[in-house]
């Protein structure tokens, strides 16, 4: 199975790593490694070509994603929920679309959370909500958000007599952040909570997300929103697991030249990190066959291959996290001390892995 190193020039690399500490401390991401996402225009992965985007394919991207994420967890993520939210841009209304996205360095953060309200206005709606953690916000061109719909103090139902709830695009300055992040990993995302009062929008930042209401005609934009959310999370801790794995080989090295080390202690422990390397490389084929397949047939009327999509994407999520798990015991203190590298990308797996889509 290719390491995730190959997709990404070691320039590259060392320009998302040699800041770390720094970003870590700040609580986002550092002009650097900005420059460098604007520059190889990663926030606009999902962004239509029609808009200036690249509209990768979705294999490709995951594996990318993946790839950043090893480089560095809190990159990886904000690249991936940014990128996912600029996904909307199939689906907006074009004028705006062409309007808002074409700016070099556009960034689209939010959250999926329905904790606020629009009410219809004219042609309009007038915006009320507290949001949290949007990853990217702090560096974000525009915000978007999932709404209740009310129609004066009445909610509005859907088909199925539920309320209706449709997603909403906020220019940035119209938006108020406040910090909420205070978690052990992914301290670089800048994943604070975010505000909006009595906002009024016009009726084209609201879309839908159903390949009945795409704007732009492509099957990146028909292939179902769940299963492009499951395959790229899980890449991205696939990509932390290689990372921790990575790092695993020195820490063991030097818990070698330990004088109360057994022999067959020093045996287990090299052979316990090819076991879980080759388990995680497993895992991690089974997953981009399921994805690849997917893309090829998911809008077959038959075995889609989507079904697969969110099993794969599960089984690595698990992987990825009891692999770190069952290492990291063996990796001596310096694994538990928050100056280290290794340390950083532990917090990181088992924060990132709380994440409520990939928990069961």
């Amino acid at each position: 199975m290719m390491h995730p190193s190959q997709n990404l020039k070691s320039e590259w690399v060392d320009t998302i790593r040699k800041v770390v500490p720094e970003a870590e401390k700040a609580g986002k991401l550092q002009p650097s490694q900005l420059e460098l996402i604007y520059e190889q225009g990663w926030f606009k992965f999902l962004v239509p070509k029609a808009y200036s985007g690249l509209q990768l394919d979705l294999p490709q991207m995951v594996r990318l994603e993946e790839s950043l994420a090893w480089a560095n967890g809190s990159l990886g993520w904000v690249v991936t929920l940014c990128a996912g939210a600029a996904w909307f841009g199939g689906f907006l209304n074009a004028g705006f679309a062409a309007e808002i996205m074409t700016n070099p360095q556009l960034c689209f953060a939010g959250s999926g959370a329905s904790t606020g309200t629009a009410t219809i206005t004219g042609d309009g709606y007038t915006i009320n909500g507290t949001w949290k953690y949007a990853s990217g916000a702090h560096h974000a061109t525009h915000i978007t958000a999932n709404c209740i719909i009310k129609n004066g103090d009445e909610t509005v139902l859907n088909d199925a007599g539920e309320p209706l709830i449709l997603p909403f695009v906020f220019d940035r300055k119209d938006v108020t952040l406040f910090s909420a992040w205070k978690y052990v990993g992914m301290m670089a995302t800048g994943s604070d909570a975010y505000e909006v009062k009595d906002l009024y929008v016009d009726k084209n930042r609201c879309f839908k997300i159903d390949p009945e209401y795409t704007v732009v005609n492509e099957p990146l934009y028909r292939y179902p929103f769940l299963q492009l959310a499951e395959a790229t999370l899980a890449a991205n801790l696939s990509g932390l697991a290689v990372h921790f794995l990575d790092l695993c080989g020195p820490a063991f090295e030097e818990r070698m030249s330990n004088p109360r080390l057994t022999d067959p202690q020093k045996k287990f422990i090299k052979q316990l990190l090819a076991e879980q390397t080759v388990l995680l490389n497993e895992v991690r084929a089974e997953f981009y066959k399921a994805v690849d397949n997917s893309w090829a047939k998911f809008e077959s009327t038959d075995d889609n291959g989507l079904d697969q999509v969110s099993v794969t994407s599960r089984k690595l999520a698990k992987v990825s996290r009891d692999s770190v798990d069952k290492l990291y015991t063996y990796c001596g203190l310096s694994a538990a001390n928050p100056d280290t590298e290794i340390n950083q990308v532990w917090r990181d797996m088992h924060t990132a892995g709380q994440h409520s889509l990939l928990t069961f």
